[in-house]
């Protein structure tokens, strides 16, 4: 990671190789007309990010994101590079010497991050205590960078420290190369990755989307969608993308249950969710810039068919539908100050053969819905603050949705209500402070005594506190 730069030379120097690489980026047609100025933004050195990006591309972790894990246009062109350098003649690699189209940085492309917590809800659970530090919240080690001319890969394992193990996180391998169609550029590729929409660009979709980083401590609502993280990190997926003329982007992907910690081969025991043949995902998105705004809208989905707790038998089927926007406005008169709006609506359709057949659904056909929208404003690379709402709405089912104390529906109805505050601040590179509060509505189907025992929506409204580390 570069250390932060302090004396006024020095900031002068970054400032002009910044506006060199905006001017060339724009000269190749590489971002749009309107953010090629902002890697000027992205380029101040503060790093936050995969802190080995940095080191293969000799470029401050800003240049690839604004508030983690949200990227910039260069971030974006980066990831679907298959996070080299190859191609892009602004970037040289900062790795050893190329050897048979081998190109392994000389020392390996390793980073980590520690995260450290507190956690106040508005009312302790029953039996618990309030006010829970958690030293640390969750340590993560990254394998990442370019592996090879056109291989490079984001491989994250991390300690979860209530399981009090290591375990595998997100993870993309990609091969990327480029060619023309039409006369106009084409980037294209192979993604491996283990969660649906890990490889995905932007911030409006779940993976990668806000909150950037939650509380593990207090309640959270039952209901969630299939590929709302449901799958991430139990499924294995290999697929393929491209980017035509920087502008229209599609991607598919297909699915196999891997079931990290159990048995092999997979016999389906103690796993609600066992895919039936591939499910299969698919990404299609259009991105357009004008003046000092860009615009991404799009759509992506999902379908599988599962067994739970078994590899044969009854089967349940999901199909996702799901829509997303993203956009950014860059303010020159405030020192290049930018907006960030993002915004999901999923759709799902669920017909629950296998789990009505056992006994834990009063009927078949089932359908969930969430929205999710959010605002970031970065006040420069210092500060940000981001305001966001959520909703979730779907059938009552109280077989499917039973009572229990805290994390029950005493109607089986699956609606929450809410909204997320947080504000972050970096007082010097590789440190990001972060205060979050999320409030409810509604939870699990209420607003006051909505789990039957007597606690209030309002009730797991928390306060979280968070220190990262990133190196």
């Amino acid at each position: 990671m570069q250390k932060a730069f302090s004396a006024p030379l020095e900031v002068q120097r970054h400032w002009n190789w910044a506006w060199q690489v905006a001017r060339a980026f724009r000269r190749k047609n590489l971002v749009p007309a309107a953010l090629a100025g902002y890697l000027v933004l992205a380029s101040v050195p503060e790093a936050r990010g995969v802190a080995s990006f940095a080191r293969q591309t000799g470029l401050p972790c800003s240049s690839c994101h604004t508030t983690i894990p949200e990227l910039t246009p260069l971030g974006r062109l980066f990831k679907l590079n298959g996070y080299t350098a190859t191609g892009i003649t602004q970037i040289t690699s900062q790795g050893g010497p190329s050897t048979a189209g081998l190109n392994i940085n000389t020392w390996l492309p390793l980073s980590a991050f520690i995260q450290l917590s507190n956690t106040v809800t508005n009312k302790p659970q029953p039996g618990t205590q309030n006010g829970n530090f958690e030293f640390p919240q969750a340590v993560s080690l990254f394998l990442a960078g370019e592996y090879a001319t056109h291989v490079g890969a984001f491989v994250q394992v991390t300690y979860d420290v209530q399981a009090d193990h290591f375990t595998w996180d997100n993870t993309d391998i990609r091969y990327a190369n480029r060619t023309k169609l039409a006369g106009k550029e084409l980037i294209y590729g192979i993604t491996l990755n283990n969660n649906p929409t890990v490889e995905d660009l932007w911030s409006s979709t779940p993976a990668w989307g806000f909150p950037w980083v939650g509380t593990d401590v207090a309640p959270s609502p039952t209901a969630a969608t299939i590929i709302d993280g449901t799958l991430g990190q139990d499924v294995a997926g290999l697929g393929g993308y491209a980017m035509w003329n920087n502008h229209l982007y599609g991607a598919a992907t297909i699915y196999r249950s891997e079931h990290i910690g159990g048995t092999q081969p997979n016999n389906g025991a103690d796993f609600g969710f066992n895919i039936r043949g591939v499910a299969p995902y698919w990404r299609l998105a259009w991105q357009q810039s004008s003046g000092n705004n860009y615009l991404m809208v799009g759509t992506y989905g999902m379908h599988l068919a599962t067994t739970p707790i078994n590899i044969m038998g009854p089967q349940d089927y999901y199909t996702d539908f799901a829509a997303d926007f993203q956009y950014e406005r860059i303010f020159p008169q405030l020192k290049n100050d930018l907006l960030t709006v993002h915004g999901t609506y999923i759709h799902e359709g669920s017909d629950l053969f296998a789990t009505f057949t056992g006994s834990g659904a009063n009927f078949v056909h089932h359908n969930l819905n969430t929205l999710r929208a959010d605002a970031v404003y970065h006040f420069g690379n210092k500060y940000a603050a981001t305001i966001g709402a959520f909703g979730t709405t779907g059938s009552t089912d109280n077989t499917l949705f039973p009572q229990a104390d805290v994390t029950g529906s005493a109607t089986g109805d699956p609606r929450t209500r809410g909204y997320i505050a947080n504000a972050s601040y970096w007082p010097v590179q590789n440190i990001q402070l972060g205060l979050q509060y999320t409030g409810y509505t509604k939870f699990n189907g209420g607003g006051s005594n909505y789990d039957g025992a007597g606690r209030h929506a309002g009730d797991n409204n928390s306060l979280y506190m968070v220190l990262w580390f990133i190196f």
